[in-house]
């Protein structure tokens, strides 16, 4: 009989499986459950955008498209970038759209990491940086970052872990658990360690058009960080457009053409019919993406309150749509918070320490879903801390 832990690859049997994941499916099994756990937006893909595809359906154009994407959709996110973030690409030779935001991190990460490679990774952050890394035979390094700074990276902490290894600088701002956003001056602070050495910047910036209070800036704008950034983004967030699975990286040329060989292999397109769809999403939903925005600002603000008032200290995030209550008031980890928050009041919301150990001590709440489900959870999760307030230690 085979014994396949032998056949298996080694980097593959050490991974993790994600901790979102974890919960997301813990609380499926469950009747009667309130899920916080997911970043999903709970509206519906704008109708222009569905019409398109339903058309596209109809005249049967469901083909290959180009490697690279289509033309016309890499002009529209050309002509979306330099509107909304003074970004410059060029839609022959600097864009290649994605299967989703995922596959453009992947993209980035593969076509420049080398065994034994430094990458730098801002926690706490999405899952999926560091197993990406690891699979390159690369090495993740962490950069912690605190409450106190808002979650935000700072100069001196990035100054003290680059060495002569690093390679990459992986910046996923608006962030994601954390909903920490990085302004001009912060940014600037960074390029200007990074604009002296050869370290490049993956800027993840899936959410740049969920902030509330302050507009976006990529560090891609900055003087100096052009020919140093790769910018990944999509399609999923801002236009409620997860399942369709478009996305797109953006970088000089000498760098995506060497993620597009990879791309070509591996995919070969994003689909088609997604395509067609995001070229109207760009075109026509700038009204749709913004009162979507008004929604969850407006959820944003009551949870903040909420979370304060029952005592689980929690910072204003400034962007995407997830929050990061401290949960260490209550003498419990973060995972025996929530899977007891799950078992004792059928609420779900993801650990902290699942994106990375600087998260300990905090839980991700979405608050991507209606405002009734974010009452409701809100007051079964202020009847567990009170429950639970007497087993502190005096």
């Amino acid at each position: 009989m085979l014994n396949y832990d032998t056949i298996l690859s080694d980097k593959v049997k050490e991974m993790k499986p994600s901790g979102i994941r974890k919960f997301f499916d813990l609380a499926a099994m469950r009747e009667g459950v309130i899920s916080l756990g997911v970043g999903e937006p709970d509206f519906q893909t704008p109708w222009t955008v569905r019409q398109t595809a339903i058309e596209t359906l109809e005249r049967k154009r469901m083909i290959y498209s180009a490697n690279q994407g289509m033309a016309d959709l890499r002009q529209e996110i050309v002509h979306y970038l330099d509107k909304k973030y003074q970004l410059q690409y060029n839609a022959d030779n600097e864009v290649v759209v994605t299967v989703g935001g995922s596959e453009a991190i992947d993209l980035a990460i593969r076509a420049l990491i080398n065994p034994g490679d430094e990458v730098l990774i801002v926690e706490p952050s999405f899952v999926c940086y560091k197993p990406i890394v690891e699979l390159t035979h690369g090495v993740a390094v962490s950069i912690p970052t605190k409450l106190e700074n808002n979650f935000k990276l700072t100069a001196e902490e990035l100054r003290k872990r680059i060495t002569d290894r690093t390679k990459l600088l992986i910046l996923p701002y608006p962030n994601n658990p954390t909903g920490g956003i990085m302004t001009r001056e912060d940014l600037e602070a960074i390029a200007e360690v990074l604009r002296d050495t050869n370290v490049i910047v993956l800027t993840d910036e899936i959410y740049s058009e969920l902030t509330y209070g302050r507009k976006h800036v990529s560090i891609a704008s900055l003087e100096g960080m052009w020919e140093r950034t790769i910018y990944v983004s999509g399609f999923s967030k801002a236009f409620a457009m997860t399942g369709w699975r478009l996305g797109y990286v953006c970088a000089p040329k000498p760098l995506t053409q060497q993620m597009l060989k990879i791309h070509q292999y591996a995919i070969m397109c994003a689909p088609t019919l997604s395509q067609y769809a995001a070229i109207v999403a760009l075109r026509e939903c700038d009204e749709e993406v913004q009162k979507m925005v008004e929604e969850y600002n407006m959820r944003r603000r009551m949870l903040v309150d909420g979370f304060n008032r029952i005592g689980l200290t929690c910072f204003n995030p400034e962007g995407a749509f997830y929050m990061f209550p401290c949960i260490r008031s209550t003498g419990m980890s973060s995972e025996e918070f929530c899977n007891r928050l799950l078992e004792e009041e059928n609420v779900a919301v993801v650990p902290g320490n699942a994106f990375g150990d600087s998260g300990e001590g905090f839980v991700r709440v979405s608050y991507a879903y209606s405002l009734k489900h974010l009452q409701e959870a809100l007051h079964r999760i202020e009847h567990f801390v009170n429950r639970h307030k007497g087993e502190l230690p005096s």
